[in-house]
């Protein structure tokens, strides 16, 4: 059996709060636990939230809790050029295609199809919110490539109608639920890049874990869906599937899952509370001496 490689990947769009803590000490109990490696990737793909000052907090909070990883750190923003190849590959196989839908165009979509009488209804909810109705689907690429170079603002979607059909059924190994049939085509056809952010979440998460060698994705139940987009982009691009263990999510007083908008559970506010590196732990539900 291969070493076991898992990471924490947050965003520096923000302080880490308890809820971030708990992943965290979560994967890094996996990596601890076989002698494996944790990594630690900053997701700075989103260039108007991401803050450099909140990527030095994130480093400086994970050291103090205790934390230790392995190898450099891998920021995605200065990886753009694996993701231009991914996408690069699914152009080839005729896998995405140009969509120039607002989001107001998508929402009047999917409420015109609703109440249209012989039209089915696209109502359903994916991993990235309403699933898109596949309005630009049918454009022509003459039409598109020419909207392209007009400038006009577009996203690259997958067709993930074809990509299912070239995939066929496909799986995925869950420590916590067991081996789970994938169903990527409920997500829809989901963006992969935009004309000014040219990689989504869903890329390049599926190509760092890829290239960076981790075998065991940890991560919060709220990315459950997600999962069945990454595993269809694992099968069409040719990467082997890492085992998944979704854990559970802290949530507040109020019952809601803990966000970065909830200042009080920061591990800065904690920490200039005077709280220690232990009772923090305690906090997030670990011992660690």
């Amino acid at each position: 059996m291969p070493d076991i490689v898992t990471r924490f990947a947050p965003s520096p769009t923000g302080y880490l709060h308890l809820g971030h803590a708990f992943s965290a000490l979560f994967a890094a109990d996996a990596a601890r636990e076989a002698g494996g490696r944790l990594i630690l990737r900053i997701e700075d793909i989103d260039a108007g939230r991401c803050r450099p000052e909140f990527e030095a907090a994130i480093v400086d909070d994970l050291a103090w809790l205790g934390l230790e990883w392995d190898g450099p750190v891998r920021r995605q923003s200065e990886h753009l050029k694996d993701y231009a190849a991914a996408l690069d590959r699914l152009r080839v196989n005729e896998l995405i295609y140009p969509c120039f839908c607002t989001r107001a165009d998508i929402k009047a979509e999917i409420a015109r199809a609703a109440t249209a009488p012989h039209a089915a209804p696209h109502t359903g909810e994916g991993a990235d919110g309403a699933v898109y109705p596949g309005t630009c689907r049918a454009l022509g690429q003459t039409e598109g490539q020419e909207r392209i170079e007009a400038g006009e603002p577009h996203a690259l979607r997958i067709h993930m109608g074809r990509a299912v059909e070239l995939t066929g059924a496909l799986s995925w190994s869950d420590r916590e639920r067991g081996e789970i049939a994938a169903e990527p085509e409920a997500q829809g056809d989901v963006v992969l890049a935009r004309k000014d952010t040219p990689t989504s979440y869903h890329l390049s998460v599926t190509v760092d874990d890829h290239l960076q060698g981790v075998n065991l994705v940890t991560r919060g139940e709220d990315l459950f869906a997600a999962t069945h987009i990454h595993r269809l982009l694992q099968a069409v691009l040719g990467f082997a599937p890492p085992d998944y263990h979704h854990h559970r999510l802290l949530t507040g007083e109020d019952g809601r899952r803990l966000a970065k908008r909830d200042d009080a559970a920061t591990i800065r506010a904690l920490r200039n509370a005077g709280k220690s590196p232990a009772e923090v732990r305690a906090l997030a539900g670990f011992d660690w001496t």
